[in-house]
């Protein structure tokens, strides 16, 4: 079940940069579905990937609160954008690097 989540995990991810990048390419910034979407999942699977596990490996406290705030900005980031016709560049960038640094967070840490 693990693997199935940080799968869906992965998912979330690639449609919230792949969005972003995409609508970074059309020179118009604004949120898109699948950076939504990529926010929604990254924000569920992440809450369910940090449920205790039985095997005893567990991942530090201090890491899941990180990602979770990190998770949630980015969500409020896109959830409270969604409906505008542009976004500030600024707000655009910052959602993206965001993303990044949960990546290596993820990666890192």
């Amino acid at each position: 079940m693990r693997l199935i989540l940080l799968y869906a995990h992965l998912i979330g991810f690639a449609l919230l940069l792949g969005g972003s990048v995409t609508q970074y390419l059309t020179g118009k910034l604004r949120i898109n579905n699948a950076m939504l979407w990529g926010a929604i999942v990254q924000v569920v699977t992440g809450i369910a990937l940090s449920a205790p596990l039985r095997d005893g490996h567990e991942p530090p406290t201090a890491k899941l609160v990180v990602k979770g705030l990190i998770g949630l900005a980015i969500f409020a980031m896109t959830f409270f954008s969604r409906k505008r016709e542009e976004v500030n560049r600024g707000h655009f960038l910052a959602l993206v690097g965001l993303t990044l640094v949960n990546a290596a967070v993820a990666v890192f840490w």
